[in-house]
Order: C-alpha cells, then structure tokens, then sequence
C-alpha cells in the first residue's frame, strides 16, 4: 500500500520508543487540547476525544495530564492557544510531504520547519503542491501471531477496507475514514492488539528512490517528526 512502507514501519516503532520514554506525552496532550476546545469535554460526546483519551491510557500517561489538558481546552484552567496547519513540500530525491503542525507560535513552527527542510535537502512549498497526490485513509496498525495476511483480509472482506498488509509483526489495514472505528473493532475481535488507529493522508502512489536517497528521506522525515511543533508527518516515500 502506498505511503506504508519502510518509513512507515520505522515511525511506528519509533513511536513506541517515544512512548515508552514519556516523549509522546506532550504531543498528545496538545491534541487532547484542541480537541476539547473544538468539540467539549465530554468524551461520550466528543469522538475525537474518546480516542485520543483511550490513546492516553494505552501509552501509560497519567490521568491527571489529560484531565489538565481537557480543562484547558475547555477553558476550566488558562493555558496556551493551539492552531493547526498544513504544510506542505518536498524532500530528497522529490518525495512529497505533508507536515500536520499543532502550535501556539506559527512563527517558530515555520522558522523551524523551513530550517529542516534547509538542511536536510528539501523544499517547503505552496498549498495544493502536494495533497492532490494524498487522500484521507482510516490506519490501523496491530501486532499478533494468531492470524495470517489472508486471515484477516477474509475477515475484513464485508468492511469498506483498501489495503492489508503484513511487514515482521505488524499489521496495517488501510480503510475508509468513515470505517475506521468499526474496522478497528473487527481486527481487535480477530484477536489482534490494535496499537495505531487513525485518520491519515495516505499516498496514492508511492515513489521508491535509490539507497542512498531513501536513507537521506528517512534521515529528513524523521529530522521533521523530531520537532515539537510537528503532530504528523505524511509522505509517498515507498
């Protein structure tokens, strides 16, 4: 499938390296956030809240912090305004990008993003240069034994999904948006741990450069994936 691939699979165990240091905690808290802000804090009726709250409890962050982070959101506590953007560009050897910011400084954000892709051998560019090449996906990555690629593809087959795919331990189904708590429900049911599940801008078509470009594009994506401002980085890097 396109867009999960070897950088793909390098985020996702970076990822629980992160969580296990506490170094995802900040990130989630802002999203907890701006969640809260845009939707209330009531979780049964706030979607996006109820996942990013289950996310909270699977990566061990204590319940305090998302309780301060539902305040502030809902203005119960002063705390900082955060604002979302997308931006979008490009990296070694013309891999597109998109980088999803969450901050309450835009002027850092960007400073610090044009510093990146700078250095690293990339080009921030204008609005609409890249997205056309992605669409919005349900992601759900789950780590088992129990079951085969062909297993779960059979199992899924009555969903709206796109893609499964198997890489070592990890599962990705790749579905509709509109599909993605209901899939996500049948692959925990077939006896998988479900560790990622998210909407996200999926590459239609992914692009495989040479090794040592590949190694330049993880190097600059994962450079981009470091800063603090940045909550999500999408590529077509195969």
């Amino acid at each position: 499938m396109a867009g999960h691939s070897k950088w793909a699979n390098i985020k996702h165990k970076k990822a629980k390296e992160d969580a296990a240091r506490g170094k995802s905690f900040t990130k989630l808290i802002k999203e907890i956030t701006v969640a809260a802000r845009q939707g209330g804090g009531d979780p049964s009726g706030n979607p996006r809240l109820r996942t990013l709250l289950e996310k909270a409890k699977e990566i061990n962050m204590p319940l305090e912090n998302s309780k301060r982070a539902i305040k502030k959101g809902t203005g119960e506590l002063p705390g900082v305004s955060y604002e979302q953007y997308m931006y979008e560009g490009y990296g070694p050897g013309g891999i597109a990008v998109m980088v999803e910011v969450l901050t309450d400084n835009k002027n850092r954000a960007v400073a610090q993003l044009r510093h990146v892709f700078s250095k690293k051998g990339g080009n921030l560019s204008e609005a609409g240069s890249v997205n056309w090449m992605f669409s919005q996906k349900g992601v759900i990555k789950a780590t088992g034994a129990q079951i085969t690629e062909d297993e779960l593809l059979e199992i899924l087959l009555d969903f709206d999904i796109e893609d499964v795919s198997k890489n070592d331990n990890l599962f990705v189904v790749t579905c509709s948006a509109k599909a993605l708590i209901e899939v996500k429900k049948a692959v925990k049911d077939a006896g998988l741990t479900v560790e990622h599940d998210q909407v996200e801008w999926v590459a239609k078509d992914s692009t495989t450069p040479d090794n040592a470009t590949a190694l330049k594009s993880i190097e600059f994506l994962d450079a981009l994936d470091e800063l603090d401002d940045i909550q999500n980085v999408y590529s077509n890097l195969g």
